[in-house]
């Protein structure tokens, strides 16, 4: 019995003392033995997420070469991003840059960027494109880039507010927030998971958009086209990877075409943390696919109904404001 007990003890003692191989590192560099599951075994992804981030899209000139900074550098950057006067007069960048100051809106409170950068393995990113390793997105080619010109120029119409971007209607939020893929903008970056072995849907807070992911099914014939595609999502160990095509031609992603293909890795490293990973792959308009990667870290619910045209008046104002243009030349020409 004695001997029993010894060799148990050393067992455990064995055990004990493994490397922290088998953990997983979060995006703060600690480590987790353990995460969240769904009565189905495979990790429980359900939860209110924010991707919200100071990480810039692209890598800027100022970081070129550095794909992570030093705690030091990133804590400068994130005092600099962070230094605006966070009240309900001070006009934020997009109005400065925009020539647009003193207008009202977009002020600095109105956003929510968060207060850091996007962090995986406890080093901080200077850009969100991860791949190609410049942190910038391949070019187009010249044919892309002409056809891409000629369709801005139609949606730039001021005729009917069927002319005008998705964005500026309410129909989708601006900069791919629902995506895929789903990227950080200037505010409203939290998410809802909810799950289920058939479905998955994610619950945007830009213009309550809805995300509908069908598990291990296949795609909708080719004819069927959504304003976010087509997604269908399978397990691999514990990563959701969720293949998305069939895009409309009404919500295109940075000048994609419709033959946008998008695959998205949702990794849970603990608690509190998904890793993001989304690969964007159409051979019409870049020369290689390339890919984002940063986290969605859990934040507090519930997600607050997002009424995009309570007391809107943009349409209405920007609509008219063509027409008085339009009247304006009328008259110094002459013609009606």
């Amino acid at each position: 019995m004695n001997k029993k007990r010894i060799t148990l003890a050393a067992l455990l003692l064995a055990i004990a003392s493994l490397p922290l191989a088998a953990q997983v590192p979060d995006v703060r560099g600690k480590t987790a033995t353990k995460i969240p599951r769904a009565p189905d075994g495979h990790p429980d992804l359900q939860g209110v997420w924010t991707n919200a981030t100071l990480t810039p899209f692209e890598r800027p000139a100022e970081f070129a070469g550095k794909a992570t900074l030093t705690p030091a550098e990133a804590q400068a950057f994130e005092k600099k991003e962070g230094a605006e006067t966070i009240d309900g007069n001070t006009d934020g960048k997009l109005l400065q840059g925009a020539g647009s100051a003193g207008t009202g809106a977009y002020n600095n409170l109105f956003f929510d960027r968060g207060s850091q950068l996007a962090s995986i393995g406890g080093l901080k990113r200077t850009s969100l494109v991860s791949d190609p390793p410049d942190g910038k997105v391949p070019p187009m080619p010249p044919e892309a880039r002409t056809r891409n010109a000629s369709l801005f120029r139609n949606m730039g119409s001021y005729d009917s507010i069927k002319n005008r971007p998705a964005s500026e209607r309410c129909l989708a939020g601006f900069g791919s927030t629902a995506g895929p893929p789903m990227l950080p903008v200037l505010y409203n970056n939290n998410y809802q998971f909810v799950q289920t072995p058939d479905a998955i849907t994610i619950l945007v807070e830009m213009i309550h958009d809805a995300r509908i992911i069908r598990m291990n099914a296949p795609h909708a014939p080719r004819n069927i086209r959504q304003w976010f595609g087509d997604s269908t999502g399978r397990w691999d160990g514990d990563t959701l990877v969720v293949e998305t095509t069939n895009f409309s031609e009404q919500n295109r992603f940075r000048g994609a075409s419709t033959d946008l293909k998008v695959t998205e890795r949702f990794t849970r490293v603990d608690a509190n943390n998904i890793v993001y990973k989304a690969t964007m792959e159409d051979p019409s308009v870049w020369a290689k696919p390339w890919s984002v990667e940063f986290p969605f870290v859990a934040t507090a619910g519930p997600i607050y109904e997002y009424a995009c045209h309570e007391g809107n008046y943009a349409i209405e104002g920007i609509l008219g404001g063509a027409r008085k243009a339009e009247a304006e030349a009328s008259d110094k020409t002459g013609h009606k």
